[in-house]
């Protein structure tokens, strides 16, 4: 009897201690939110962009230029001054051209005494030829007199009128209405027109439209549209967004170190006059949108288990077991950040589900760089998802001669 006791006693006391044990366990038992970073699928727009910089310039940028060589004798602007369309700019030494004039006039007058002398001298002949003084040879001779001291008469005319030409040339005058946004001479300094004319001052028609010339790499053309909205910023107003719209998708493209891009002229409005030549614009491109979709952060589509962690269920979307995740792109202004997946692929997330976490396979579309919209089986807003672990495994931690015992948590 006593013996049926004492082993009644030990298997309470077990059972206490197993009890136990098992209490302790359950209390000790990690949170998931001491294993996870966790985040919200949520619900709402996003808007997919492609991005670039550029620089911005006034669409129609005149360089004044001149077809005549000399010193600059007189300057009429300067640097942002409003002008109106022939408007005199600037004039060159104009002594050269006179005296030039002078001579092509001399040299008018001689022909045209040529010309009266060689007109008498025909008409004596044609009098003695009807008389029968003069053979036929000195008529004809007379008559081809006359007709070549007209045409150095015409030859000296043009020059003259040459030589007016560049002294009216070498007084330079605005081609059209607009802004002097560089004046590249000074008065004194010598231009020489030669094969290449000389640029003098550069006329903005008019500031208040501009337009952006930036590139885009060859994987992100085929988004582009002519008349989708452009949304920019420049470092002049951090805190300003500025909007405008595609004007121009370019065929010629540049390739630079075996890159290729092709120029987008984007048309801006600058009613303003806020924004002026040569600013840097870093350009987003709206290329795609997606209303009241499933949002989860990108992270969560990169996140993988540890490859010794165990098994988690699966739920899967009926078209599971398609195409893989391919990491789609976008070119920033300051660098390239990789989005979760292209349009249309198939993807995996780690849902937490009763603590535990479920993976789950679902149809990705158009990322912004942060967050990507999905859809799966069974995703709601509201669910958790895991976008990094905050432990790491400390029996991987743990190896020989490492004396430092428990690493502490695995930052991502």
């Amino acid at each position: 009897m006593k013996r049926i006791k004492k082993i009644l006693v030990l298997l309470l006391l077990v059972a206490i201690a197993a009890a136990g044990y098992w209490y302790y366990q359950q209390s000790h038992q990690p949170k998931p939110e001491d294993l996870y970073r966790l985040d919200e699928v949520t619900q709402g727009h996003v808007e997919q962009t492609v991005s670039a910089n550029g620089t911005l310039n006034p669409v129609s940028l005149i360089s004044v230029g001149t077809q005549v060589s000399g010193i600059v004798r007189k300057m009429y602007v300067d640097f942002n001054d409003v002008v109106k369309q022939d408007q005199v700019l600037l004039e060159l030494d104009s002594r050269l051209f006179n005296a030039q004039i002078a001579q092509s006039q001399g040299s008018v007058r001689n022909n045209e005494a040529a010309v009266e002398l060689a007109i008498a001298n025909e008409k004596r002949m044609r009098q003695l030829y009807a008389q029968e003084y003069v053979s036929k040879q000195e008529l004809d001779t007379a008559v081809q007199v006359l007709k070549s001291a007209r045409a150095q008469l015409e030859t000296a005319r043009g020059l003259l009128a040459r030589d007016v030409t560049n002294l009216n040339l070498s007084i330079i005058r605005s081609p059209v209405s607009g802004v002097v946004v560089n004046r590249v001479v000074d008065v004194g300094q010598t231009v020489a027109a030669s094969f290449q004319t000389p640029t003098l001052i550069q006329i903005a028609q008019d500031l208040a439209k501009m337009q952006i010339d930036t590139s885009f790499a060859e994987a992100d053309i085929g988004k582009i549209k002519e008349g989708q909205k452009v949304n920019f910023n420049v470092d002049a107003f951090p805190d300003r967004s500025f909007e405008g719209v595609v004007k121009q998708l370019r065929l010629n493209s540049t390739n630079t170190s075996n890159v290729v891009t092709y120029n987008v002229v984007v048309s801006v409005d600058n009613q303003d006059l806020t924004l002026l030549p040569g600013m840097t614009a870093y350009v987003n491109i709206i290329v795609d949108r997606a209303r009241h979709a499933l949002l989860v952060p990108n992270a969560a589509l990169r996140y993988k288990p540890k490859l010794n962690a165990a098994a988690t269920p699966e739920r899967s979307s009926p078209e599971a077991g398609g195409a893989g995740r391919r990491g789609g792109r976008k070119h920033g202004a300051k660098g390239e950040a990789q989005g979760a997946a292209a349009n249309g692929a198939i993807g995996k997330i780690y849902v937490l589900r009763a603590g535990q976490p479920v993976m789950v396979r679902v149809h990705t579309g158009i990322t912004d760089g942060r967050s990507t919209a999905v859809s799966g089986e069974g995703l709601v807003a509201g669910d958790k998802v895991i976008v990094s672990e905050l432990q790491a495994d400390n029996a991987a931690n743990k190896g020989p001669g490492n004396n430092n015992g428990p690493r502490g948590p695995r930052m991502f």
